[in-house]
Formats: C-alpha cells, structure tokens, sequence
C-alpha cells in the first residue's frame, strides 16, 4: 500500500546535518532528474543583484516579503537536511504528527507514504532534505514546467512502486498533476476529498475548506497507522476508515478512473 501525500509550505530547516545527497532519497534511479532541478532551481536563486531577487521571486510565486526564501535556496547544495517528517510543517502534517506516533505506528508510516516534491519528485518521510521553496507549477529556466518534468520521470519508476495497490490518494491537485495511476492500477487507487459539511437552515451544506481538507487527510493517516491497517484492497481500504468512524461516501467515475471518495466532516 502506498499513501501520497503533497508537501506543505511551510518548513522548519535544519540546524544541523550533512547535506541531502539525491541518490539517497526513494527511488535512487531518480537522482539524476533530482539533480537537474536542484542545479537549476540554485543557480536562479543565486543572482544577487535585485533585479535577479525579483526575477527569482516572480519564477517562484513569492511576494517581495519572502526575499529571505530566494537566499536558502541559493544555498541548498551545501543547506543542513534532515528527515522530511521534521521539516514539513503545514497543517496536515502537524495533524498526522509523525514524531507523536508509538514505534509501530511511526513504522507503518514510514513504509507506506509518500510525498510528492516540486524539487525531489517524490520522497519516503525519513529521506534527509534540507527546508525549501520550489512548488510543483513553477516554471525553471531551461528546464521549463516542473509538472510537465516531473511526470514524464515519475511514470515508470512510480508505476512499478504501486503495482500492488492499494494506493491511497491524498494530493491536492496540483501535486496529482505529477503522476496519476492508469490501467489496472487506477482501479485500486482511492482518490480522497474532504468535504466540511454544515447546516444551511434544515438542510446540509458540503464544501471543500482548505484548513478541514488538510488537517482531517492528516489525521485519517494517523488513525490509520494507530490501527495497523493492511488492506489489501480499496474495498478493504474503505472498511477500514468507516470502523476508524470515518463517514465514507464513494462517488461512481468513468472506467478507468481512480475511485473517488469523499470523507464527510460533520460540523458540530
């Protein structure tokens, strides 16, 4: 089983560590791809002038108030790196609380996540990297899009890692855009959406709110772990969240589509 995961923006970098090597994170045969984008993504941060800080702010979306993102990046070949689960910090991974989790739990997550990187492709939670700033719709120069990149070098080696299935889907959809099951394996990947539901007078109202979405795909990884899960199919998968009292609800898709599932969160 595999669970993905996206990254989160915020992350707390390293004090102290020997830098991330490429070809030691999962799926060592990606390196070289892994390369490429952290040489290029260094060398335009790196221009010290300010017309090149602005430049380097306008490839990667950021504000004049986030220079200081432009300068770490610059220096991430040489940056301190430590394990992914201490360096994302955003919502859903301080819901999912990897340094919270008894040994077996932890185990369990850390043999079955999956985190998709606009500067790594993918990673385990125990692969040293250093904190970053690079999401998956900037445009590099030279290299170009980075979703375009990153799923023409995830395909085959991603399609080999989830052939046993099942395969928990839990990216927003800009980090999906990186690799998405097809054939067989589509049929069993579970593809999740939160949706946060509240009255609306007498009757029910769902949305997507981003806070819940994060926070509840983080917690439903805890629980999961907590429990020991090992569904061998996404039948099972699905059991296995409604006995933990998730509300589960599967939507019908075309043929050779993931599975779509909504989990329900319930305003109290």
């Amino acid at each position: 089983m595999l669970i993905l995961l996206p990254p989160s923006e915020g992350k707390t970098a390293p004090a102290t560590g020997a830098p991330a090597d490429p070809a030691e994170l999962w799926l060592p045969r990606l390196a070289p791809a892994r390369r490429r984008v952290l040489s290029k993504l260094v060398a335009l941060c790196k221009r010290g002038s300010a017309r090149g800080v602005a430049d380097s702010l306008a490839v990667l979306g950021l504000s004049a108030a986030q220079h200081a993102e432009v300068a770490r990046n610059a220096g991430l070949a040489t940056a301190p790196a430590a394990p992914a689960a201490g360096v994302y910090t955003g919502v859903l991974y301080e819901a999912l609380d990897p340094a919270g989790l008894a040994p077996p739990a932890r185990a369990w997550v850390d043999e079955r996540a999956v985190v998709f990187s606009g500067l790594w492709g993918v990673l385990r939670l125990t692969d040293r990297i250093p904190a970053y700033r690079c999401s998956v719709g900037v445009t590099l120069p030279v290299l170009g899009g980075l979703t375009a990149y990153w799923k023409k070098a995830l395909g085959p080696a991603l399609d080999r890692a989830a052939a046993g299935g099942p395969v928990l889907d839990l990216r927003s959809g800009a980090y999906a855009a990186m690799w998405a099951p097809a054939g067989a394996l589509a049929g069993r990947t579970a593809t999740v959406r939160v949706l946060h539901e509240r009255m609306a007078g007498d009757q029910p109202r769902r949305s997507v709110v981003s806070h819940f979405n994060k926070a509840t795909k983080g917690r439903l990884v805890r629980s999961l772990a907590e429990a020991g899960a090992r569904p061998a199919s996404v039948d099972e998968l699905l059991a296995a969240l409604r006995d933990l009292k998730y509300t589960v609800e599967e939507r019908p898709v075309a043929a050779g589509r993931s599975r779509q599932v909504d989990v329900i969160v319930r305003e109290l």
